[in-house]
């Protein structure tokens, strides 16, 4: 991982965020997203790559953090986990796809993890900030369309990229 960057004496960090790419060559990947995750620490998927190219393509740009999802080959299903959790800048940071359909998946999520700060989760294919019980819900939105900027400072600040 690049190292933190500082600004006015605090480490901070930016996370390039992707969900639900739906794409089987790392050459799909937008080219807005590739100049803007070129800037970041750490890229997240959140699930649906769909073929391992783009995995592969992904860690090209920098160290990636990613889940399974719902859609993803079968390689993918036995390469990453169903979720994840680390620690970036003391920020507990849970990730995981997502599942059944849209009401109610920000609850879904929420139970899946106790003790986290944020959770970065797809499936719905709807962008999306929302803070429930002080934990900020994540949700990039579909890779074709969108795409998520976290900056990890003392608080966690989030941007949903339109394509």
């Amino acid at each position: 991982m690049n190292s933190p960057r500082l600004a006015s004496g605090n480490i901070f960090m930016r996370i390039g965020v992707l969900s639900d790419t739906h794409i089987h060559l790392a050459e799909e990947i937008s080219p807005e997203i590739v100049r803007a995750f070129a800037n970041v620490d750490l890229i997240v998927h959140a699930g649906d790559f769909v073929g391992s190219a783009v995995l592969e393509g992904l860690k090209q740009l920098g160290e990636v953090k990613a889940v399974r999802g719902n859609v993803d080959s079968m390689k993918l299903k036995s390469l990453l986990p169903d979720k994840e959790l680390l620690v970036v800048g003391g920020k507990k940071i849970g990730i995981t796809h997502g599942s059944g359909g849209p009401e109610g998946i920000e609850h879904r999520v929420r139970a899946l993890f106790e003790d986290v700060d944020i959770i970065i989760y797809g499936h719905s294919h709807m962008a999306k900030m929302k803070k429930i019980g002080g934990v900020l819900l994540f949700n990039p939105g579909p890779g074709y369309r969108s795409f998520g900027i976290l900056t990890v400072e003392e608080d966690i600040k989030g941007e949903i990229v339109r394509i």
